[in-house]
């Protein structure tokens, strides 16, 4: 199968406000480690508009649709990495493909890139 490629970009701050008016919401899209990394930071919102982007450009590059976003976890590092579990993880297992990420943020933007490539 030929690697699989996505790419996501987001303003932080509409993250952001959104994560403000509706608290629940980072539960539902971000795992403890993911939430517990941002809230170790100067500006949590920036670490998870670019993990956001990274689910999302995962989600491309494995070609599915309605995966829960907490299935996608970015495990922190040099370099990031991507720990699937639940369906992501079944559905990357049988099509035979690992998924590696880079994710970058300047003040305003973050953008994430996908490869799912052969294991």
């Amino acid at each position: 199968m030929a690697p699989g490629i996505g790419i996501d970009l987001i303003e932080i701050r509409r993250l952001e406000r959104a994560l403000e008016r509706r608290p629940r919401l980072a539960q539902r899209l971000f795992t403890e480690e993911e939430l517990a990394y941002a809230r170790a930071r100067a500006r949590p919102g920036r670490h998870l508009a670019a993990r956001f982007a990274a689910k999302e450009a995962v989600v491309k590059a494995l070609g599915l649709r309605g995966l829960g976003l907490r299935e996608i976890e970015v495990v922190a590092g040099e370099p990031p990495r991507v720990r699937l579990s639940g369906a992501a993880a079944e559905a990357a297992r049988e099509r035979g493909l690992e998924v590696g990420i880079s994710l970058s943020h300047s003040r305003e933007l973050a953008t994430a890139v996908a490869v799912a490539a052969p294991a």
